[in-house]
């Protein structure tokens, strides 16, 4: 079996000034994340599903609106999801670029059951229905380019010089950052709901997490001498991160009129029991990662891992993630139409970082501190409205959702640093009987920052990210 080590003062030293990686901190509100990924039908109304119900995708808000599905249903979708990253970076007195890149994705985004049976057992209670469901949580896959001139330099000697003084490379010519994420957090529901005279629908869901992510960075820095000549150094830096993950959800919709009903849920925090994270992000020389330093008046090469071997650390640590409570209200204009509105609040002051076994929750003290003063209590609503022409529907829906920073946490040293997010959707389906398909189109920006050293907010490249997003589903009566 693979032994992990856990060193403590690891913890304080990997991500310091030479580190472009997420930090732990970065990567707990990464992993709290969630891109409302369901079937069309939810897409295209923006998740606003809190006290609707009758869409498999509605476990993910509230588990009581499977007891409101009139039969039992398959449905699957898939999405495909086009990213553009435009970063701007460097000194506008120097050399300050603006580089897009442009990324396309194909997921199988959702796909779940829900089995509707009819109580034999009580006029009271007259249905139940459990509900099985995956769907792809929070998709990491995305990746930008910076390039530019910040005017100040962090490589500025070569190891192996034998000059006497040696050779100082201050003057800055150019830096750039090449960064792409990987993976994904995935989630498996399995409901149970039923409804209480017709009006009272209550339900209950566990969720089973699985989270596989991963960075690779590398950092290019061309710096000169007052000779003009050049010192060119490169910085890899990698981490593979998976773990298994266990929330609940309990929740209530209640219909007080045939033209309107409301709901509110609770979803519990997400308990990683086990997050694994192997990286090359090691103390060498002091040099995190693996560095290669190349110079014009020398005919070899430094690289910092030539004596010890590729760097490797691995460790192992717990996460706890916000827990949403959720409050929604519908109005349901007959067999014509719809309007529901979902707010949901998150606390991620309350999420918390902790070691293993082996390792003390010490080990993640300034990262636990961070939470609690630089995080806040989110605000958060969904809007979606459908109408009905026939067998043909018309939907749309907007969302936001607001940074979980505070004006003293938002920094410049990673792309967790966003401002609020807004999103819009649309789309439609045609009920065939018992076939159905559904498409919807979605769209969300927002604006980050992130920085190739840590420390240094000067260095930040602002990045302005659009996602367009395209579902389509298939839906089979049981």
């Amino acid at each position: 079996m693979k032994r992990f080590f856990i060193l403590a003062s690891f913890f304080a030293t990997a991500f310091t000034s030479f580190s472009q990686s997420l930090g732990y901190q970065d990567l707990g509100i990464l992993f709290s994340q969630n891109d409302h990924n369901g079937s069309a039908r939810f897409t295209a109304m923006s998740g606003a599903f809190g006290a609707l119900g009758g869409d498999i995708s509605s476990i993910n808000v509230n588990p009581a609106g499977l007891s409101v599905f009139n039969n039992s249903m398959f449905t699957g979708s898939f999405n495909a999801r086009s990213s553009d990253i435009t970063s701007v970076y460097g000194n506008q007195s120097l050399n300050r670029t603006a580089v897009t890149t442009q990324d396309q994705f194909i997921n199988l985004s959702q796909a779940g059951a829900v089995l509707v049976f009819d109580s034999a057992h009580s006029s009271n209670w007259s249905k139940f229905a459990i509900g099985f469901n995956y769907r792809i949580t929070k998709d990491f896959n995305n990746s930008f380019l910076a390039e530019g001139n910040s005017g100040f330099t962090t490589f500025t000697n070569f190891p192996k010089d034998t000059n006497d003084p040696a050779l100082i490379y201050d003057f800055a010519d150019e830096q750039g950052y090449n960064n792409t994420y990987g993976g994904k957090l995935s989630e498996f529901n399995v409901a149970f709901s039923s409804v209480h005279q017709n009006k009272l629908h209550l339900g209950v869901s566990l969720n089973f997490y699985d989270l596989n992510f991963s960075q690779q960075s590398t950092l290019s820095e061309f710096n000169s001498d007052i000779d003009g000549n050049t010192l060119d150094a490169f910085l890899y830096q990698e981490n593979f991160t998976t773990g298994t993950g266990f929330s609940a959800n309990i929740g209530f919709i209640y219909k007080a009129h045939q033209n309107f009903r409301f709901g509110l849920s609770y979803k519990t925090p997400t308990y990683f029991t086990e997050i694994i994270e192997d990286s090359n992000i090691t103390e060498n020389e002091v040099l995190f990662g693996d560095a290669e330093i190349v110079v014009s008046d020398s005919n070899d090469t430094y690289r910092n891992t030539d004596l010890g071997g590729f760097p490797l650390q691995s460790v192992i640590y717990r996460f706890r993630t916000p827990s949403t409570l959720t409050a929604s209200t519908a109005f349901i204009f007959g067999k014509n139409g719809l309007l529901s509105f979902d707010y949901n609040n998150k606390n991620f002051q309350r999420m918390r970082l902790s070691g293993d076994d082996f390792s003390p929750d010490e080990s993640f003290s300034n990262e636990n501190q961070f939470f609690q003063n630089n995080l806040k209590n989110t605000h958060n609503f969904n809007i979606g409205t459908e109408w009905r022409f026939d067998r043909f529907s018309v939907r749309g829906g907007y969302s936001f959702e607001q940074t979980p920073h505070t004006t003293s946490g938002l920094t410049n040293n990673s792309i967790t640093n966003f401002g609020d997010i807004e999103g819009y959707s649309l789309g439609g389906g045609y009920n065939f009987g018992n076939f159905k398909l559904d498409f919807a189109y979605s769209n969300n920006n927002r604006t980050a920052a992130h920085s190739f050293y840590s420390g240094f907010n000067n260095s930040a490249a602002n990045l302005t990210i659009d996602n367009s997003i395209f579902t389509a589903s298939v839906s089979l009566s049981l």
